[in-house]
């Protein structure tokens, strides 16, 4: 690419961070865009769990990608915060959704993507999934997915709940040499049963 057409992607940008920064709607939403002033395609996005969802009270970071080709190719965004969520990867932070993949336009913007990805928190998409094992629990076991959802939150958002129980039967996983996050995510996918979710960690 030359510098030419990086630079049509970072005076883009520069417009777009300027209008989110003014932006009503998305400050009421609490959704923030973090610049790198060294490099204007390399950026650190904020999104507020969505209230009366399983992800309310907590922060979520993101890491914002923005190819040369903007804006007619789109941002890649993973998230850097953990979260249960059927679109988004508990390993990776890798985001599943239409916008950021064949439904993208040049029209779009990172606000339409930032909301878009906040309203995704609040309205899952199951049958889409990034992560199986999440998606698999919110179909068959909702009420063990919003637990774990809003427990996953707690830990690794700042939320505001974290189980005791469930913290409990972490640490004692990690003393059989199983690292924490690990630990954590086959108790989540054991429905925080403990002795399955040791199986699933030595099998």
């Amino acid at each position: 690419m030359t510098m030419a057409v990086a630079n049509i992607a970072a005076q883009r940008i520069k417009r777009e961070i300027r209008e989110i920064m003014k932006d009503d709607e998305v400050e009421r939403c609490g959704v923030k865009v973090q610049v790198n002033e060294q490099n204007w395609l390399e950026l650190r996005g904020e999104i507020n769990g969505p209230p009366e969802t399983p992800y309310a009270g907590g922060r979520f970071m993101l890491e914002i990608l923005i190819p040369e080709t903007y804006p007619f190719s789109p941002p890649k965004i993973k998230f850097l915060t953990k979260i249960w969520h059927p679109n988004i990867s508990s390993v990776t932070g890798a985001v599943c959704v239409d916008i950021l993949k064949d439904q993208w336009a040049a029209a779009m913007t990172l606000r339409t993507v930032l909301l878009s990805l906040q309203a995704l928190m609040a309205a899952p998409e199951p049958d889409d999934p990034q992560d199986a094992v999440v998606a698999t629990q919110f179909k068959d076991s909702h009420d063990d997915f919003l637990t774990t959802a809003q427990h996953w939150t707690g830990i690794y958002a700042d939320g505001p709940k974290i189980n005791e129980e469930f913290e409990t039967m972490v640490k004692t996983i990690e003393r059989m040499g199983i690292s924490e996050n690990i630990a954590r995510a086959r108790l989540s996918q054991a429905n925080w049963d403990y002795n399955r979710a040791v199986t699933l960690c030595f099998n």
